[in-house]
């Protein structure tokens, strides 16, 4: 889910915020996943979140990256709730 594949020297202002944007929600979201206590539940969401980032990389339509994160986001938060109530 990368704003653009440039390198960054030729990306744009709102482009390198936006890639600073999604590469916040990515290690947001793999930290979340280090908190599952089940190694094999841990692995299978690594890859799926990898596999997510890398399938949306080329991405450009600024909407559907705006579009994008906010699923990323509320997707991150499901997580969080999840793995709170399993501790509770």
């Amino acid at each position: 889910m990368v704003a653009s594949r440039l390198p960054p020297a030729a990306l744009t202002l709102k482009q390198f915020l936006r890639r600073q944007q999604v590469l916040q929600l990515y290690r947001k979201i793999l930290q979340a996943i280090r908190q599952v206590p089940n190694e094999a539940d841990r692995h299978y969401l690594r890859d799926w979140a990898r596999a997510e980032f890398k399938r949306n990389q080329d991405a450009t339509e600024e909407d559907t990256i705006r579009m994008m994160i906010t699923q990323g986001n509320m997707q991150l938060q499901e997580l969080e709730r999840t793995l709170k109530l399993a501790k509770s």
